[in-house]
């Protein structure tokens, strides 16, 4: 069954990607734009991150399980569909969370990370639609540099290019709500009202899996 446009008052956005490609510098545009509530990830509040970034095998387990329990927390307001009446946009995909999962935990400790996602999940609702940004590593890592933040100054551009192509293999297989793709490096929606547009009309369009026209920026 072809999933239908979102209405005005139900549409719950989700806006996905790898790191540093712009998720949330467009969500607040977007979310103003639909008029929805913003609902963002907050990887500052992640204790174990920094650690994660210099000793990735030692700290992964336990900054992974902070984003779940973080994620779970802020998407357990999304069961009651009806404190969002004018909608939500948020910055992150809970099942996605599984992905980074599979790229950094141990076959013993995904498993135990396996029940607890499994138990979180559980009842949480799937967005209407799914934008999923993309930029090739190069263009990522110089976005993470410029921002300057300190923990994120070591982040290996081989982990950025094993985090693409887990990102693509994840959606290339997602079916639970329509996929935009949008090249970042073509598309500029949150500061290019006319690619705004563009992403405003692919997201009343019901087909599964889209890929915006490709143009140049003036």
């Amino acid at each position: 069954m072809t999933a239908s446009p979102p209405g005005p008052t139900e549409v719950y956005v989700v806006i996905e990607g790898a790191i540093g490609v712009g998720k949330t510098t467009l969500a607040p545009v977007l979310a103003q734009r639909l008029g929805a509530r913003l609902l963002l990830e907050r990887p500052e509040d992640n204790p174990f991150l920094p650690r994660f970034y210099r000793e990735a095998a030692q700290a992964a387990f336990s900054t992974q399980l902070s984003f779940l329990l973080q994620r779970a927390g802020q998407a357990e307001q999304l069961r009651q569909r009806e404190l969002f009446g004018s909608g939500c946009v948020s910055d992150f995909l809970f099942d996605k969370d599984r992905l980074f999962a599979e790229l950094t935990l141990s076959r013993t400790d995904f498993a135990l990370y396996e029940r607890v996602f499994e138990r979180l999940a559980w009842g949480l609702p799937v967005p209407d639609r799914v934008i999923l940004l993309q930029a090739p590593v190069a263009v990522l890592k110089g976005r993470v540099d410029a921002r300057g933040r300190e923990y994120e100054r070591d982040l290996a551009p081989d982990y950025l290019a094993r985090l693409i192509d887990h990102y693509g293999r994840f959606f290339r297989d997602y079916r639970q709500a329509p996929v935009i793709e949008v090249d970042t490096t073509v598309l500029d929606p949150a500061h290019v009202p006319d690619h705004l547009e563009q992403l405003l009309a692919a997201l009343t369009d019901p087909a599964p899996h889209q890929r915006l026209p490709a143009r140049r920026l003036l």
